[in-house]
């Protein structure tokens, strides 16, 4: 097995030097910091070194990993509080501490680093998104057998630990609804290509579609990135095509009250005009006027489900790390926006 002499030898350093680097602790120069990582990966000592870490002692913390943004108010989402309060509860209940961790989305994060330094015993990993960087990141998470768990994210690889919801079903109910109401021409406010979240949206709602013999229209599709900014600014482009809609379904309830803000701005009227049906089903849809056609998603059952199932892998190790896999049904909540 290789030890830590042998990694020194490799970077050209001292023992000392490896140890503070692997463990992150004081200041040390970056050429310095990257020959001793190279030299750890080359004789794959990094991960004999997380292991040995995480079986002599445990810290008492589940870590969430949220993203930084700047001006963005992310824990007034109802999105995030809501998975958040899940989280809070259940880490609560079993006695645990819970350290909350900010990462740049523009910047690859080092999730492993959270274990060799025992910061933290497990984690939770929220906003996460499909790029390479961030995929890779996360893949390393289990090729490591190391307790996490990702939220809402959905990836290609049979051993990543994910609880999600099943947002293809959820919308494709949604759509199938307005068909019902006699809607033809029905028009998606997507949110960001980079959540697999959206890529499952319009899996349902062209699913909802095509099975009711309507082909989906590419210039009835819009993108916003769930903010309801974004909302407002499609706001005209959905005005200019409002001819041809009979309904609008949105990505998510934040972005469905800025397109309706935009839209009444216009002289859209709602649902006489043109009928939404939104999605997540936060505390601000039922105050909207008209109070808004919601998808409901499960999130702080989802967040404590993740919790739950993490916490019962520290107190079992000796059982090993089972794949987490699981997917929570939506329901759906009709209002008046939709003219029912």
């Amino acid at each position: 097995m290789t030890n830590r002499k042998e990694v020194a030898k490799l970077a050209g350093v001292s023992e000392a030097t490896v140890s503070r680097v692997l463990n992150g602790i004081g200041p040390i120069k970056e050429s310095t910091r990257q020959r001793v990582q190279e030299a750890a990966r080359q004789l794959n000592y990094e991960l004999n070194a997380v292991a040995s870490s995480f079986a002599r002692g445990r810290s008492g913390n589940l870590g969430v990993v949220v993203p930084h943004v700047p001006k963005v108010h992310l824990f007034s989402t109802y999105y995030f509080s809501e998975l958040l309060g899940g989280i809070g509860d259940a880490v609560h209940a079993k006695g645990y501490g819970l350290l909350l961790l900010f990462r740049d989305p523009s910047v690859t994060y080092d999730y492993v680093s959270l274990y060799r330094t025992q910061r933290v015993d497990a984690c939770i990993i929220l906003g996460s998104s499909a790029i390479p960087s961030e995929t890779e990141a996360i893949v390393r998470l289990a090729e490591e057998d190391l307790p996490y768990c990702v939220m809402d994210q959905r990836f290609d690889h049979p051993r990543l630990n994910i609880v999600a919801a099943d947002h293809e079903r959820g919308s494709y109910d949604a759509v199938k609804h307005l068909i019902g109401q006699g809607c033809r021409r029905i028009g998606f406010l997507n949110g960001a290509p980079q959540y697999s979240n959206s890529w499952d949206r319009m899996t349902g709602y062209r699913k909802a579609l095509i099975e009711a013999g309507i082909e989906p229209d590419e210039s009835l599709i819009y993108e916003g990135n769930y903010s309801r900014t974004s909302g407002r600014m499609a706001a005209s482009s959905v005005y200019a095509n409002l001819e041809r809609l009979d309904a609008i379904f949105v990505g998510n309830d934040r972005m469905a009250i800025g397109l309706m803000q935009g839209l009444r701005e216009l002289g859209c009227r709602m649902p006489e005009d043109l009928k939404i049906f939104a999605y997540d089903n936060s505390d601000a849809a039922s105050f909207t006027e008209p109070p808004l056609s919601t998808v409901k998603v499960p999130f702080y059952e989802m967040g404590r489900l993740a919790a739950d199932r993490l916490l019962d892998l520290l107190a079992n190790k000796d059982q090993g790390n089972p794949v987490i896999n699981e997917k929570l049904l939506t329901d759906l909540v009709i209002r008046r926006s939709t003219g029912s």
